[in-house]
């Protein structure tokens, strides 16, 4: 399998950005200021700044769901793009515990706190919007192959988030992008022990070649379902 296709970026800053693969290692980038939170649905992203000059909306390791579900989404955002759809850049953002000892909000100081190491950043889009289903324009937006593509990716990954009515995207220089979800099938990848019968050995998530480990899962878990 070659290399995971990234997206197309007007700007020369993001433009040298590489995109993470499932082919090779994520790139990973530090936090140097927590800007400000973004209180969409129940993990409390934020948006964070990191040494790269970079913004990037982050996922939080501390957050109810855990670090695997960071892991979950990175892995369903990879195999979106790897389809054609467009996802902003995905790293791995790695997060002082001291960065929320500014914040006067209590809940977001705790959160921070709470997620010293890796969490999940993806590129903040400035100026994107939240797309509509009902505004004028949306029709022409979103084109069948779109849209059976992401109903076919958020039924492969079991992703509950994504409804007619809150069809969790945005629009940016024109184009639809995704916002990444939840990601059920994925949580099996670092759960520290399975909670169901399986019909083959349970995945510890050890593995001698990480890069080979992720192409074997592209090819079973996608290519073959996908068809010619």
């Amino acid at each position: 399998m070659g290399r995971v296709r990234t997206c197309t970026w007007p700007d020369a800053r993001a433009a040298e950005r590489h995109s993470a693969t499932l082919s090779g290692v994520m790139r990973t980038v530090i936090a140097t200021r927590y800007v400000t939170p973004l209180r969409e649905g129940g993990s409390l992203p934020g948006l964070v700044e990191a040494d790269d000059d970079g913004l990037y909306v982050v996922k939080f390791r501390g957050a109810g769901q855990g670090p695997r579900a960071l892991v979950a989404e990175w892995l369903a955002g990879e195999l979106a793009r790897e389809i054609g759809l467009a996802v902003p850049d995905l790293v791995a953002v790695e997060v002082d515990p001291a960065l929320g000892d500014a914040e006067p909000d209590e809940e977001i100081h705790d959160l921070v706190d709470a997620s010293g190491g890796l969490n999940l950043g993806m590129d903040f889009l400035p100026g994107a919007l939240s797309f509509n289903p009902a505004a004028a324009t949306a029709e022409g937006l979103i084109d069948p192959t779109f849209a059976a593509d992401v109903v076919w990716l958020d039924a492969l990954v079991t992703n509950p988030d994504r409804t007619a009515q809150n069809p969790n995207l945005l629009v940016w220089h024109g184009r639809p992008w995704l916002r990444l979800g939840l990601a059920e099938r994925f949580h099996w990848l670092v759960a520290p022990s399975s909670t169901i019968i399986q019909p083959s050995d349970v995945h510890t998530g050890l593995c001698d070649d990480p890069a080979a480990e992720l192409d074997h899962l592209m090819a079973t878990l996608v290519d073959r379902w996908r068809g010619p």
